[in-house]
């Protein structure tokens, strides 16, 4: 194995040296941006080299024997523990080490401790606390949420009433998991104080010692239960542990659970006894058999991560200067008329620089030209495209995350009654983003990693121009127009898997849930039974779905091989097979509905085969009999007007949004002019998975295209005066999904970048329209390809 040098103390070649070690180290960040060590920090090529080499040259076995690779085992993982009290500074005569799964069950273990205690107990918890710690309330008598640092320095000075009796615990972290801000280490001292009372401090030190030295060498001065991430620290393994002192042993003897290794003697036949282990706490609270494997790699990942990084304090000067590199930068980008990019959400200007009161994180949200929010969605699918790794939404803090933007409970609960759920796509709400971005830097980050990420943002993000280049502007009188026909028909009838060109000609027939055939299957996980979708599963685009009527089939296949299903357009299979479905409940778009899956091994193994998950085939059938479309949480465009005037529910099969998608010719012609003139390849129609394809005259002279006149429509007729009518409902919002080869299944950058640079309105990047049957208009119900149509303009009267 190759040795790498003493890491050197000066800055500037301390950051010279991670970025050329790395390349070696961390290959897999080669072609990333990774900026989310707040989440988890990557593991080294070195770690994981030399955990190997330990796995093949020794034989570790279960702790609860007395055999030689029981002892081995043993003997490993007591000599870990110690080298993790070592790196913390805490003396094992004051404090014991309990390994945990992750950080959140290290605070569990002290919840369970603390709901066992006669008359329950009292919880404070700090706003800025993590949701893991913020959920020990639930089992607490009473708690109170801290609103400020301030509301615990006078809780901490005065004999609080609430907490004078019984038993009381109060937790904070040590660094915000949202903002890095750095919460006062002194509170541990002050709490157990001079007074006698029965209080405990939790400290949540997950997120601030995965790049900070934290030291509890002052037993007095250090909290009574420490949670950490280890994960966090190293990368690997995916552990957590319990940092307790030993004066508070007596909290834990009222757990009524045990499990194996906790106990010297268990009764269970005609009576119920058992008596607990009396050696070290952390026999009586790791239940069951360690995970030997994962704490011996901690040995590696110790004596690795020395190496590599040196003592933690010189990370936490890297990461530092990295984190006020990238404030910095951050609250210098202003569009070209002078206004702020970024909201930064600090604690004040002059944190950034000083790790006693600020970790490497930088949270905020963007504003464009106009002071709009851009929704931290768009920001997420251009950091995916760009393999720029990065956090958004309520990043598990929902204290900071409501204090920093200014949300008040009810607003929060209104927004959860309009849908909005974390990680859902509607992230602004009456006026206010729901979450922010959070950008968090570890050891192996480096100064050009910031640089990068600033780039980014000036790139998509800082509006260069005083004037937007496109607007969505409204023509001043009502007009009709015949400039158009329909180019193609297309229906996609499976979901999120290849297109089934209608040919052209043939009449087609337009209903309210959409075009005939479009989007009634769908492909589910088995376990989840959640629609599996193209984003996450690209080779969905390489399934061919072919609709034969003659034979009354749809036919299923993939490029590449003879095999093929099919099972029969008949909403109806009793004259096929009555056993061919079950009913059962699967989820689109986050939201339940009631599907009907294809019980068959052969069509099962097909789609598990071709996508390489485990899947299965689901219908969702076009309303009649006792199955009826719905609506989910992604159709949130304007709803249907009856004949009375009143607002229905617009129905929709399995697309994401609306009925039906349109998309111009014209408009997709400028865009790949836009494409090319930097050097990208053409976007194919395909990507947009447009069901309508206008087209203007290709009469036309050069020049006289109308790319962007969809931006201006309020609908449209197709073929002729008694053609069915159609509602424009609004742009398409689109995502990384269009940067899918519909052909090969390859992932792309284009068009969505283009796209990102000059199509954004209101914070969304659009393309296309979604459309709707106006069912009150038109007589007959069929269109084809080739039909002329009639657009109309909207007005302001």
């Amino acid at each position: 194995m190759a040795n790498i040098c003493e890491p050197p103390d000066d800055l500037e070649a301390y950051d010279s040296y991670v970025e050329q070690m790395r390349k070696d180290e961390y290959p897999m960040l080669k072609d990333a941006l990774y900026l989310d060590h707040a989440g988890t920090t990557p593991y080294s090529k070195r770690l994981m080299d030399r955990f190997h080499t330990d796995m093949m040259a020794n034989l570790f076995g279960n702790p609860h024997s007395a055999s030689p690779s029981s002892q081995r085992s043993t003997l490993e993982i007591e000599n870990v523990r110690m080298q993790l009290l070592h790196l913390f500074k805490a003396d094992p005569e004051h404090f014991d080490l309990v390994f945990t799964s992750n950080a959140t069950a290290a605070i569990k273990l002290v919840m369970e401790a603390f709901r066992e205690q006669e008359g329950g107990f009292w919880y404070g918890y700090h706003v800025d606390s993590h949701t893991s710690v913020v959920g020990v309330r639930e089992c607490a008598e009473q708690h109170r949420c801290f609103e400020s640092d301030e509301e615990v320095e006078v809780w901490l000075d005065n004999e609080s009433e609430e907490a004078a009796n019984g038993t009381f615990l109060l937790a904070y972290p040590a660094q915000s998991n949202m903002n890095g801000r750095r919460l006062p280490l002194e509170w541990c001292k002050r709490v157990r104080g001079p007074r006698q009372r029965r209080a405990y401090i939790l400290l949540d030190a997950a997120a601030h010692a995965s790049t900070t030295p934290l030291d509890l060498s002052d037993a007095a001065a250090a909290a009574d239960f420490t949670a950490l991430s280890l994960t966090k620290i190293f990368g690997f393994p995916d552990l957590g542990a319990l940092i307790v002192r030993k004066d508070t042993a007596h909290l834990f003897q009222k757990r009524r659970y045990f499990g194996g290794g906790t106990v010297d003697m268990v009764v269970c036949v005609k009576e119920q006894w058992h008596a607990k282990k009396s050696g070290p706490l952390h026999e009586q609270l790791e239940d069951g058999t360690l995970p030997i494997h994962s704490i011996v790699a901690l040995r590696s990942a110790l004596q690795t991560h020395r190496e590599l990084f040196g003592a933690l304090d010189q990370v936490s000067r890297h990461t530092a200067a990295l984190a006020k590199q990238l404030y910095t930068g951050l609250v210098s980008l202003r569009h070209a008329n002078d206004t702020h990019v970024c909201a930064i959400y600090t604690s004040g200007e002059s944190s950034y620089g000083d790790s006693t009161i600020q970790g490497p994180i930088v949270a905020f949200t963007l504003r464009d030209r106009r002071g709009n929010w851009v929704s931290n969605t768009e920001v997420e699918k251009l950091a995916s495209i760009k393999d720029v790794h990065l956090r958004t939404g309520g990043v598990c803090n929902p204290g900071g995350v409501a204090q920093m933007l200014d949300l008040a409970p009810w607003e929060m609960r209104e927004n959860f009654s309009a849908g909005h759920r974390c990680g859902g796509e509607n992230d602004i709400l009456n006026g206010k983003p729901t979450g922010v971005i959070r950008v968090s830097l570890g050891a192996m980050s480096t100064r050009s990693d910031v640089a990068h990420f600033l780039a980014f943002v000036d790139e998509f993000f800082v509006d260069k121009t005083l004037h937007s280049p496109q607007s969505m502007c409204l023509s001043p009188l009502r007009s009709l127009s015949q400039r158009f026909h329909v180019e193609s028909l297309t229906v996609f009838p499976v979901k999120s898997c290849a297109r089934w060109q209608i040919p052209h000609g043939v009449p087609w027939e337009i209903r309210g849930e959409g075009l005939a055939w479009d989007r009634e299957w769908c492909i589910v996980h088995q376990g989840t039974g959640k629609a599996l979708s193209q984003k996450q599963h690209p080779r969905m685009a390489l399934i061919r779905p072919d609709l034969d009527f003659k034979a009354g089939v749809l036919r299923i296949s993939m490029p590449g091989t003879s095999e093929q299903i099919a099972v029969p357009l008949s909403a109806d299979p009793t004259p096929f097979d009555e056993d061919a479905f079950s009913q059962r409940d699967a989820t689109v778009c986050g939201d339940p509905i009631s599907a009907r899956l294809y019980t068959s091994l052969a069509i099962a193994n097909f789609l598990s085969s071709a996508i390489g998950v485990t899947c299965t085939l689901a219908r969702f059938p076009f309303a009649s009999g006792n199955f009826s479309s719905t609506r989910h949480s992604k159709a949130h465009l304007p709803q249907a007007k009856s004949t009375l005037g009143t607002t229905t529910h617009r129905p929709i099969l399995l697309s994401n949004e609306s009925p039906i998608l349109t998309i111009s010719r014209s408009s997709l012609n400028r865009l790949n002019e836009q494409i090319k003139s930097q050097g990208g390849r053409a976007a194919h129609p395909s990507v947009f998975r447009a069901n309508i394809v206008l087209a203007e005259s290709s009469l036309l002279p050069p020049g006289h295209e109308q790319p962007w006149a969809e931006d201006e429509w309020e609908g449209m007729r197709i073929g002729g005066d008694d053609g069915p009518v159609l509602e424009f409902l609004g742009g398409c919002r689109r995502c990384q999904m269009v940067c899918i080869d519909q052909v090969s299944g390859e992932k792309n950058q284009e068009p969505f970048l283009t796209l990102a640079k000059t199509r954004r309105f209101g914070g969304r990047v659009l393309f296309g329209v979604h459309t709707a049957l106006v069912a009150e208009k038109g007589g007959r119900r069929m269109i084809r390809s080739g039909d002329v149509v009639e657009t109309v303009a909207r007005s302001n009267e």
